[in-house]
């Protein structure tokens, strides 16, 4: 049995993929349990090359990838060669980790004891993806994972399963061994029962999950009746401050590119931008003119910067956090009509406060608004009221200020005199509040998929007081 994805400008079918239920799960999880002692006791650097031989068979795949993206969720080409690329830098940056892998030797002091702390696999590591920058983020949920020697399952999203699928075929022909790489399909109504038998399935022993925060919070709830650890990357409503000494012509590029990248749909896209009062009108003017600069149109024909958001659902939400805007004061600098169900311009809202949804809501769409601050320590707390804290970024020239700054911003990332969005793969990649908790990338992402143990020798006979 299968499900279809339609294309969401043309309503055609853009995919179809298997439609697995709650009931065949067991199988697939007892196929990744069984697969794992092997893959486990297999040498760092023969994982190695297998995942390296992963990065270049993902590359090969750029032209079906970049068809894939585009007939599943609108993307543009660039935003699909941009996913290629970074996914394949993950993959071999986790490949680059598996001789990383170390422990320590702690002084104990026990006479004779040898006391080491020890990293070994866990097991089999679910990872669930989203649909919004699919290749880098189904990657980022399995590649470390496999690196430190787990078999994994990948939970693929239902609104991509194509380029979900592509990324399986990559890893299958690379040569895992059989069991090793799993993936999972679902219809979207059986999503919440598939999860869940998912979460439940003994084999399974970690979660990491990029999505919504109210879906993690299900997630989290699920995993925690189990004792099952988690890694959550949620939902953001990153603020981009721009103090009185900025340098304005970065701040819009930076703005820009934060906010309308793939169309807002980025879980580091600049939702708020918080200005000093004294040079908000400066600022709103160049702002205003580099948006207008930036049409929206269809991103087969890829002639426009912006394409195609998700589906009619996200339209709509949007704008009803500008209307709520504009009905309390906001004012429109750039907007205009959606055309062809799901091509919406940019977005630029004016005097946002406090007390309008576009300040708290996650907009995930072309949608960004202007908040106004009286100076440094009312655009801070501006920043940090918030239930989200994902990524962040702050511009002035005085980096000394700057780094004051984002120390106090409570999120996990915050980039100095750059955009809120950024990644790579060797950084700990996380955030805090209602986005989450844990850290994709680099090192961390070995703390984050492997088990910290406490082993012993004794090199002396024992004297015990019994």
């Amino acid at each position: 049995m299968e499900f279809t994805r339609l294309n969401p400008m043309t309503g055609a079918v853009a995919s179809s993929a298997a439609a697995m239920k709650a009931s065949d799960i067991p199988a697939v999880a007892a196929k990744a349990g069984a697969a794992f002692p092997a893959w486990a006791a297999m040498g760092p650097n023969a994982r190695r090359a297998v995942l390296m031989k992963a990065a270049v068979a993902l590359e090969s795949k750029k032209d079906d990838f970049v068809a894939a993206m585009m007939g599943e969720i609108g993307a543009t080409a660039g935003w699909a060669m941009f996913n290629l690329g970074l996914a394949a830098s993950m993959i071999r940056e986790a490949a680059a980790l598996t001789t990383q892998i170390a422990g320590e030797v702690i002084p104990s002091d026990k006479p004779g004891c040898l006391s080491m702390a020890l990293r070994e696999p866990v097991g089999v590591i679910l990872g669930i993806a989203p649909w919004n920058a699919p290749i880098i983020l189904g990657v980022r949920a399995i590649a470390v994972p496999l690196a430190c020697g787990n078999s994994v399952i990948l939970k693929a999203s239902e609104t991509c399963p194509r380029t979900h699928g592509l990324i399986i075929e990559a890893f299958a022909e690379a040569g895992f061994p059989e069991g090793v790489v799993n993936v999972v399909t679902n219809a979207p109504a059986d999503a919440g029962d598939v999860v869940g038998a998912l979460i439940d399935a003994k084999e399974v022993k970690r979660i990491n999950f990029t999505g919504s925060t109210a879906v993690g919070k299900i997630i989290a709830k699920r995993a925690a009746e189990h004792l099952k650890p988690c890694l959550l990357e949620l939902g953001g409503k990153a603020p981009l401050i721009i103090l009185e000494d900025a340098d304005l012509d970065e701040a819009v590029k930076a703005a820009a590119f934060g906010a309308f990248m793939n169309q807002g749909q980025i879980c580091m896209s600049t939702e708020r931008i918080i200005v000093v009062e004294a040079i908000a009108d400066a600022f709103v003017e160049k702002f205003g003119a580099k948006v207008r600069s930036m049409p929206v149109g269809d991103p087969v024909a890829g002639t426009t910067p912006l394409g195609a958001v998700v589906d009619a659902k996200t339209v709509a939400h949007c704008y009803s956090l500008v209307e709520d805007a504009i009905s309390k004061g906001a004012v429109a600098l750039t907007g205009g009509e959606t055309t062809q169900n799901v091509l919406m311009p940019a977005h630029v809202i004016d005097k946002v406060t406090t007390d309008m949804k576009l300040f708290r809501d996650e907009s995930f769409g072309p949608v960004v608004g202007i908040i106004r601050a009286r100076d440094t320590e009312h655009a801070i707390e501006l920043a940090n009221d918030t239930e989200y804290g994902l990524s962040a970024s702050v511009f002035t020239k005085d980096i000394a200020k700057g780094l004051q700054v984002a120390r106090r911003i409570e999120s996990g990332m915050c980039h100095i005199n750059g955009p809120t969005v950024h990644d790579e793969a060797q950084m700990p990649f996380g955030g805090m509040k209602g986005s989450g908790y844990g850290r994709f990338g680099g090192k961390a992402g070995i703390d984050s998929f492997t088990e910290l143990r406490w082993i012993t020798v004794e090199t002396l006979p024992g004297h015990f007081p019994i």
